[in-house]
């Protein structure tokens, strides 16, 4: 599936691969043209994979994926991955999940492994990085649980909390390189990979 988010650039196509909202809204801070392509990508782990590897090798697969309806373009692909308790953790999908989620977590910390790649569709040369992002859950109650998924039904996020809105009242502390990295998109880590593959930042060449 595509979709043209913004004109293309006037020096060289940029892709984002993913159909996340909150992505796009992330890559739109940057105020640089992109489009959006969404290709289908198996998101199931491997056997015996590490939570930053499963989300790298997503990130890559994605970017791969959506490069055969862009080709010469730079295409930006992300993953994210949780983990507690040494297990991943994925999106609830619904209310009785997200609340069993958010039980188990409380008063706990749990790791976000943010994948970003940044793929080169005309040489293949592939960017990668693996931003971590350690969130420690306060000690809240099931009414205030109840309260919040009412209020945010964050039924699309791994740990079944937005940061970015009211789920920031769940926290205790974040502790990231990558201030945007846990909602979905590193844009410092991202800032850097485009410069460094001559995608012009700030109005001027890197």
């Amino acid at each position: 599936m595509s979709d043209v988010f913004a004109s293309s650039s006037p020096t060289r196509r940029l892709v984002l691969a993913s159909g996340s909202p909150y992505r796009r809204e992330l890559l739109a801070r940057l105020r640089i043209p992109f489009d959006v392509i969404v290709s289908d990508v198996d998101e199931t782990p491997l056997a015996g994979e590490s939570p930053e590897a499963t989300a790298v090798r997503l990130s890559i697969a994605k970017a791969r994926a959506a490069a055969v309806e862009a080709p010469g373009a730079l295409i930006i692909g992300s993953d994210q991955v949780a983990t507690f308790d040494g297990r991943q953790i994925g999106k609830p999908g619904t209310h009785d999940n997200a609340v069993a989620q958010l039980r188990a977590m409380r008063g706990r910390g749990v790791d976000f492994h943010s994948a970003l790649c940044v793929f080169d569709s005309t040489t293949e040369n592939v960017q990668s990085a693996d931003i971590v992002t350690r969130v420690q859950f306060r000690d809240y109650t099931n009414a205030e649980i109840e309260a919040y998924l009412r209020a945010e039904t964050p039924y699309d996020c791994a740990g079944s909390a937005k940061s970015e809105g009211l789920g920031i009242a769940l926290l205790d502390a974040i502790d990231s390189d990558d201030p945007t990295a846990l909602i979905g998109l590193p844009l410092i880590a991202l800032s850097k990979m485009l410069r460094a593959a001559g995608f012009p930042l700030l109005g001027a060449a890197a």
